[in-house]
């Protein structure tokens, strides 16, 4: 498991990204952060990378008993698959996350039953392992607004639905860092263009909502971060300055889905709209960068456009049982 340390010219709590190695490695992080001898990993990547993980922390000179919180920003699965069996081997922690998604990682038999449809049986076993039942008095459910404390300071929850209906924020004030989750869109240091990032939004399923997003991008902006620390993939300088890119990909996402449903069929629906979003952002990258290696971005990003076309069919699925009950 790869670290980096990030490093501030303030003194307080220290953090570190640890690359999980899911999927490929620079897809998928977690952070570790330590203040006066106690430690808090925000996501943990699946219950497969928890024994790299564990050994993560002793190379860096800390104990299992050290972890007071394990925090995912929501309990899909790439970011809370391992938060039961982390929970499990660290006898201090306490696992606490966005009150709709906790009742999912005390009991994980839906949450499992939705990954395997969306992944299929051989990728489910691969990649996420053993989904680990958390006990129910080891955990809290986080509303909008609750602190978290962490040694000398304390981590601001705040509620981002939009990605996820359970998807949550961490923010730390005192260096300003904001744990996003995938509440800031997806972004792949490969592909970027002399220092500027290109971001795309993840509609993965089940619960995409554009209008959800776009106002808890306000409030996530609010906090003026000054870095924003992504699942997929690290941290990101000055956020306020990229967030409109990340807006335009959420409309091209709402864009292409809604002509989707104009064709009126729902065959053949998540095929086109994969090829419209691959497509689109192609063309977004070719504006970011005009020399853009088009082979390395469909390779980095087919994963992905496949899940947001899954995500975007579910959407349109959502709005069209809305229309026949209204």
């Amino acid at each position: 498991m790869s670290v980096s340390r990030l490093d501030y010219q303030t003194t307080g709590t220290d953090c570190w990204r640890l690359d999980t190695g899911l999927n490929r490695e620079g897809h998928t992080a977690c952070y570790l952060l330590h203040d006066a001898g106690e430690l808090a990993l925000i996501d943990t990547g699946t219950s497969n990378n928890i024994p790299a993980l564990l050994q993560t922390l002793r190379d860096l000179g800390f104990c299992a008993s050290q972890v007071r919180w394990i925090l995912p920003t929501h309990v899909h699965l790439d970011h809370a698959g391992g938060a039961g069996a982390l929970l499990a081997a660290c006898d201090n922690a306490t696992l606490a996350t966005h009150h709709r998604g906790l009742p999912h990682l005390i009991d994980p038999e839906k949450l499992e039953q939705g990954a395997r449809a969306v992944y299929g049986e051989a990728v489910f076993s691969r990649a996420f392992g053993t989904l680990v039942p958390a006990p129910a008095d080891r955990c809290r459910a986080l509303e909008e607004g609750d602190r978290v404390p962490l040694g000398r300071h304390e981590l601001l929850f705040i509620e981002t639905p939009g990605h996820a209906n359970h998807h949550g924020c961490f923010f730390h004030e005192p260096k300003g860092n904001l744990y996003t989750g995938d509440a800031f869109g997806l972004r792949y240091p490969a592909l970027d263009h002399e220092g500027r990032p290109w971001l795309m939004a993840t509609t993965t399923p089940v619960a995409f909502d554009p209008d959800l997003w776009m106002q808890s991008l306000e409030r996530m902006m609010a906090l003026t971060p000054r870095r924003a620390c992504l699942t997929h993939f690290g941290p990101l300088e000055t956020p306020l300055e990229w967030q409109e890119q990340l807006r335009q990909s959420i409309r091209d996402h709402q864009d292409i889905a809604l002509e989707e449903e104009r064709l009126g069929t729902p065959e053949g629906r998540e095929e086109r709209l994969a090829g419209a979003l691959m497509e689109k952002m192609l063309a977004r990258l070719a504006e970011h960068n005009p020399g853009v290696d088009e082979a390395l971005a469909r390779r980095l990003l087919q994963d992905d456009i496949r899940l947001n076309s899954q995500g975007l069919a579910v959407w349109l699925a959502r709005r069209q049982k809305r229309k026949l009950t209204q």
